[in-house]
C-alpha cells in the first residue's frame, strides 16, 4: 500500500486545534488566548451572569409575576366545531380526540360559544359557558356538564 492510497477517515480526521507546537506552527507561544490576564491563565473563567463585581443585570431587574400553581387549564371546543358531528350523536372527549378537536387531556374541556350549531347532539364536557348551552339548546341538543367543581354537577342542560 502506497501513501496516496490510503483511505480517507470518513469521521473526521482532524480534531481540535494543536496549541503550544512552537511558533511555526501558528498556535504556539501563547496558545492562541492572547497577552496575560485572567483568561490567559489555566482555570481563569467567569460564572455565567458575572460583570466584575458590578451588580448582575439579573440581579438588577425586578421580579415579576405569579404563576398560580393550582390553576386549572381545559381544553377548548367551540360550539361551531360541533358541526363536524352527525345530528343526534353523543359527544364526549374520546370523540373529541379522536377527530383532532382537542389534545391530551389537561383538566377537562370547555365548551365555548364561538360560530352557531345547527345539529342537534349531545355533549359531554366538564365545563361551558352559558351562551354555548344556549345556543346547543336552541339547535335542539343538549349539553351535559359533569364537573365536580360546579354548581351544574352532573347535570343535563337543555333537555
Amino acid at each position: 500500500m502506497k501513501l496516496n492510497e490510503l483511505p480517507k477517515n470518513p469521521a473526521g480526521a482532524r480534531g481540535g486545534k494543536r496549541v503550544g507546537r512552537g511558533i511555526g506552527s501558528g498556535h504556539g507561544k501563547t496558545s492562541c488566548r492572547g497577552q496575560k490576564g485572567q483568561k490567559a491563565r489555566s482555570g481563569g473563567f467567569h460564572k455565567v451572569g458575572f460583570e466584575g463585581g458590578q451588580m448582575p443585570l439579573q440581579r438588577r431587574l425586578p421580579k415579576r409575576g405569579f404563576k398560580n400553581p393550582f390553576r386549572k387549564v381545559y381544553a377548548l371546543v367551540n360550539v361551531q366545531d360541533l358541526e363536524l358531528f352527525d345530528a343526534g350523536s353523543r359527544i364526549g372527549f374520546a370523540e373529541l380526540k379522536a377527530t383532532g378537536l382537542v389534545g391530551r387531556e389537561r383538566h377537562g374541556v370547555k365548551l365555548l360559544a364561538q360560530g352557531e350549531v345547527t345539529r342537534a347532539v349531545t355533549i359531554e364536557v366538564d365545563r361551558a359557558s352559558a351562551a354555548a348551552i344556549e345556543k346547543v339548546r336552541a339547535a335542539g341538543g343538549q349539553v351535559i356538564v359533569k364537573s365536580a367543581g360546579s354548581d351544574e354537577s352532573g347535570t343535563a342542560v337543555g333537555e
